[in-house]
């Protein structure tokens, strides 16, 4: 008997073959396409306009995995956060953040994550897997139906900003916003998604040379070298010198404005210092910084900055004329916020 694969890991000329191998007109592996993406059918049954000749051959050799929402959290501010179960039985959360003005999706990329940054509650977790090109997608799909069903308006924004790091699932990652960006897809405007790294410089270039046009936050957090090891282990291979050069790159081959996040730590990267240390490295192109409340994280002893700290912090970044925005935190109640996704009951 044939070993039955999951059709979402073909591409679209992957389902014409198919079609061509079996004597059927090639239109129809476009049909078939539209159907597993743009209407994002759960069976092969549901693909009503093929004959049923047709859907037997398909789910003889294929077969359509999906996720399902297994529970979900609402914060008192309406974020909801989502529980996602995978085919596999695996766990990732989702978050929905509502805003006066936009209704951001948070998606994950990984199951787990293995840069283990200190401040991130994500980071205690071992990295289980990548997360395919379909389990991406369906995320934002489903959040678009939880959108309607809860607050009766369509996504406008997506961030990939939870578990796990977007540039190590470089091949599902791009796939994904290809097909989210797709008119046959789901027809979002690239300039609507933002994928926050850690800062993978390798893949930070190759982002540049693909020319994309969605939109790129470096997760950074401190501009001085020993500070950033401390609190990001992965400075102790791309430090920022190298990740500098990287962010240069991108930006000569996409003229797109990067984004800067910096969580503000109690005495930690809070001081005059940091900030001059963040201006000589926001200056090589042209950015903005996002600076970000810290959530508590059970086990981790940082605080977050205080409000002297914070002002004197923000009060220099504009005297020296850079743009700077103050992200207060949402779903922190329901350890929903930044950094703070970790599937407690997966723990290790």
């Amino acid at each position: 008997m044939t070993t039955r694969i999951d059709i979402r890991t073909q591409n679209i000329d992957d389902i014409i073959n198919f079609c061509i191998s079996h004597n059927l007109p090639k239109f129809r592996g476009s049909q078939i396409w539209e159907w597993l993406w743009l209407k994002n059918v759960s069976s092969f049954d549901e693909m009503t306009s093929i004959s049923k000749s047709i859907r037997i051959l398909l789910n003889d050799n294929y077969i359509i995995t999906k996720l399902k929402i297994d529970g979900f959290q609402k914060s008192k501010d309406e974020t909801i956060k989502y529980k996602i179960r995978l085919h596999d039985n695996l766990f990732i959360e989702t978050v929905l953040i509502k805003s006066r003005n936009r209704l951001t999706v948070c998606v994950s990329s990984q199951v787990g994550c293995s840069l283990a940054c200190s401040f991130c509650a994500t980071g205690m977790l071992k990295l289980k897997r990548n997360l395919t090109t379909a389990e991406i997608y369906d995320q934002v799909y489903l959040m678009k139906k939880e959108a309607m069903k809860s607050f009766n308006r369509p996504i406008s924004n997506i961030v990939f900003m939870g578990m796990g790091e977007p540039l190590l699932n470089f091949k599902s990652l791009t796939e994904s916003i290809d097909l989210i960006t797709n008119e046959k897809g789901l027809g979002m405007s690239p300039k609507r998604i933002t994928v926050s790294t850690a800062g993978i410089s390798k893949m930070i270039k190759k982002l540049g040379d693909r020319k994309v046009r969605f939109n790129l936050a470096i997760s950074l957090h401190s501009a001085n070298d020993i500070k950033r090891e401390k609190l990001m282990d992965i400075n102790k291979k791309i430090n920022l010198l190298e990740l500098k050069e990287a962010i240069k790159y991108f930006y000569q081959k996409t003229k797109t404005r990067v984004t800067y996040e910096y969580i503000l730590l109690k005495n930690i990267n809070d001081t005059i210092n940091d900030a001059k240390d963040l201006v000589k490295l926001v200056r090589d192109v042209p950015s903005k910084v996002n600076l970000i409340e810290y959530n508590k994280v059970e086990g981790i002893l940082y605080e977050k900055s205080n409000q002297k700290n914070t002002e004197n912090f923000i009060k220099y970044l504009e005297e020296k004329h850079v743009v700077v925005n103050l992200r207060r935190s949402k779903g922190k109640d329901i350890d929903a916020a930044c950094g703070q996704l970790i599937n407690k009951s997966e723990l290790i």
